[in-house]
Protein backbone atom coordinates (compact mmCIF):
# COMPACT_ATOMS: atom_id res chain seq x y z
CA UNK A 1 0.00 0.00 0.00
CA UNK A 2 1.13 3.31 -0.91
CA UNK A 3 1.21 6.79 0.81
CA UNK A 4 -0.64 8.26 -2.38
CA UNK A 5 -3.66 5.65 -2.26
CA UNK A 6 -4.35 6.36 1.39
CA UNK A 7 -4.47 9.92 1.12
CA UNK A 8 -6.71 9.34 -2.47
CA UNK A 9 -9.20 7.85 -0.38
CA UNK A 10 -8.84 9.38 2.87
CA UNK A 11 -8.01 13.10 1.86
CA UNK A 12 -8.22 14.47 5.28
CA UNK A 13 -6.37 11.88 7.52
CA UNK A 14 -3.79 13.28 9.88
CA UNK A 15 0.25 13.04 8.70
CA UNK A 16 0.84 10.96 12.35
CA UNK A 17 -1.79 8.61 11.66
CA UNK A 18 -0.89 8.12 8.33
CA UNK A 19 2.86 7.25 9.40
CA UNK A 20 1.55 4.89 11.76
CA UNK A 21 0.19 2.93 8.83
CA UNK A 22 2.53 2.88 7.06
CA UNK A 23 4.93 2.13 9.97
CA UNK A 24 2.36 -1.05 10.57
CA UNK A 25 1.56 -2.18 6.78
CA UNK A 26 5.87 -1.95 6.59
CA UNK A 27 6.20 -4.45 9.14
CA UNK A 28 3.99 -6.78 7.71
CA UNK A 29 5.59 -6.93 4.48
CA UNK A 30 8.78 -7.06 6.10
CA UNK A 31 7.89 -10.41 7.95
CA UNK A 32 6.37 -11.37 5.19
CA UNK A 33 9.42 -10.84 3.22
CA UNK A 34 11.90 -12.83 6.06
CA UNK A 35 9.04 -15.55 5.63
CA UNK A 36 9.40 -15.95 2.22
CA UNK A 37 13.26 -15.86 2.61
CA UNK A 38 13.16 -18.96 5.00
CA UNK A 39 11.10 -20.82 2.65
CA UNK A 40 13.23 -19.91 -0.33
CA UNK A 41 15.99 -21.14 1.39
CA UNK A 42 14.51 -24.74 2.93
CA UNK A 43 13.36 -25.08 -0.90
CA UNK A 44 16.92 -24.58 -2.25
CA UNK A 45 18.16 -27.24 0.48
CA UNK A 46 15.51 -29.53 -0.31
CA UNK A 47 16.72 -29.33 -4.07
CA UNK A 48 20.27 -29.92 -3.21
CA UNK A 49 19.21 -33.11 -1.36
CA UNK A 50 17.44 -34.67 -3.76
CA UNK A 51 19.75 -33.98 -6.78
CA UNK A 52 22.48 -35.86 -4.12
CA UNK A 53 19.55 -38.42 -3.57
CA UNK A 54 19.41 -38.64 -7.47
CA UNK A 55 22.75 -39.18 -7.80
CA UNK A 56 22.99 -41.61 -4.97
CA UNK A 57 20.29 -43.34 -6.41
CA UNK A 58 22.02 -46.01 -8.48
CA UNK A 59 24.23 -46.85 -5.44
CA UNK A 60 23.29 -51.03 -4.83
CA UNK A 61 23.17 -50.03 -0.71
CA UNK A 62 20.41 -47.24 -1.27
CA UNK A 63 18.87 -49.64 -3.65
CA UNK A 64 19.00 -52.25 -1.18
CA UNK A 65 17.38 -49.93 1.27
CA UNK A 66 14.50 -48.32 -0.71
CA UNK A 67 13.70 -52.20 -1.35
CA UNK A 68 13.58 -53.11 2.21
CA UNK A 69 11.47 -49.69 3.21
CA UNK A 70 8.59 -51.37 0.04
CA UNK A 71 8.77 -54.68 1.63
CA UNK A 72 8.08 -53.54 5.41
CA UNK A 73 5.63 -51.02 3.99
CA UNK A 74 4.12 -53.88 1.86
CA UNK A 75 3.68 -56.01 4.98
CA UNK A 76 2.52 -53.28 7.30
CA UNK A 77 -0.52 -52.69 4.39
CA UNK A 78 -1.11 -56.34 4.61
CA UNK A 79 -1.21 -56.53 8.33
CA UNK A 80 -3.84 -53.34 8.13
CA UNK A 81 -5.89 -55.02 5.54
CA UNK A 82 -6.05 -58.41 7.49
CA UNK A 83 -6.70 -56.00 11.13
CA UNK A 84 -10.15 -54.28 9.16
CA UNK A 85 -11.32 -57.66 7.86
CA UNK A 86 -10.70 -59.39 11.19
CA UNK A 87 -12.89 -56.20 12.82
CA UNK A 88 -15.40 -56.16 10.04
CA UNK A 89 -16.17 -60.22 10.66
CA UNK A 90 -16.25 -59.00 14.14
CA UNK A 91 -18.71 -56.47 13.96
CA UNK A 92 -21.35 -58.66 11.97
CA UNK A 93 -19.96 -62.10 14.71
CA UNK A 94 -19.82 -60.43 17.71
CA UNK A 95 -16.80 -62.35 18.06
CA UNK A 96 -14.10 -60.39 19.30
CA UNK A 97 -11.25 -60.08 16.57
CA UNK A 98 -8.36 -60.81 18.86
CA UNK A 99 -9.82 -64.13 18.41
CA UNK A 100 -9.88 -64.44 14.55
CA UNK A 101 -6.90 -65.80 12.80
CA UNK A 102 -7.82 -66.71 9.22
CA UNK A 103 -6.22 -64.85 6.18
CA UNK A 104 -9.63 -64.61 4.14
CA UNK A 105 -12.63 -63.01 5.30
CA UNK A 106 -14.85 -66.11 4.09
CA UNK A 107 -12.35 -68.45 6.29
CA UNK A 108 -12.90 -65.36 9.13
CA UNK A 109 -16.59 -65.59 9.08
CA UNK A 110 -16.27 -69.48 9.57
CA UNK A 111 -14.02 -69.44 12.12
CA UNK A 112 -16.21 -66.84 13.85
CA UNK A 113 -19.10 -69.57 13.38
CA UNK A 114 -16.91 -72.18 14.96
CA UNK A 115 -16.24 -70.11 17.93
CA UNK A 116 -19.52 -68.99 18.75
CA UNK A 117 -20.76 -72.74 18.57
CA UNK A 118 -18.00 -73.79 20.70
CA UNK A 119 -18.58 -70.64 23.50
CA UNK A 120 -22.37 -71.85 23.25
CA UNK A 121 -21.46 -75.27 24.97
CA UNK A 122 -22.02 -76.96 21.60
CA UNK A 123 -19.00 -78.92 20.06
CA UNK A 124 -18.77 -78.32 16.13
CA UNK A 125 -17.21 -81.17 14.23
CA UNK A 126 -14.28 -82.35 14.94
CA UNK A 127 -14.26 -81.63 18.37
CA UNK A 128 -14.43 -83.92 20.93
CA UNK A 129 -16.69 -83.48 24.28
CA UNK A 130 -15.18 -83.38 27.48
CA UNK A 131 -16.38 -82.78 30.61
CA UNK A 132 -13.99 -81.48 33.15
CA UNK A 133 -15.37 -80.40 36.67
CA UNK A 134 -11.75 -79.08 37.51
CA UNK A 135 -11.12 -81.37 40.71
CA UNK A 136 -9.00 -84.80 40.44
CA UNK A 137 -10.30 -87.92 41.55
CA UNK A 138 -8.79 -90.85 43.80
CA UNK A 139 -6.48 -88.89 45.28
CA UNK A 140 -5.76 -87.13 48.57
CA UNK A 141 -5.87 -83.76 46.49
CA UNK A 142 -8.83 -82.55 44.91
CA UNK A 143 -7.51 -79.55 42.68
CA UNK A 144 -6.26 -80.80 39.39
CA UNK A 145 -3.71 -78.42 39.72
CA UNK A 146 -2.18 -80.47 42.50
CA UNK A 147 -2.81 -83.29 40.86
CA UNK A 148 -0.91 -81.95 37.27
CA UNK A 149 1.88 -80.74 39.30
CA UNK A 150 1.92 -84.46 41.16
CA UNK A 151 2.15 -85.87 37.98
CA UNK A 152 4.53 -83.78 36.34
CA UNK A 153 7.10 -84.49 39.01
CA UNK A 154 6.92 -88.05 38.80
CA UNK A 155 7.23 -88.16 35.24
CA UNK A 156 9.91 -85.63 34.43
CA UNK A 157 12.14 -86.03 37.07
Amino acid sequence: MKRTDITALLPDIDKDVLDKIMNLNGEDINRAKGELDTIKGQLSTAQTELTALKAKGTDSSTAAELQAVKDELAGLKLANSLREMREKVSKETGVPASLLTAETEEACKAQAENIKTFAAGTQPDGYPHVKDSGEARGTGSTATRDKFAEWFNENMN
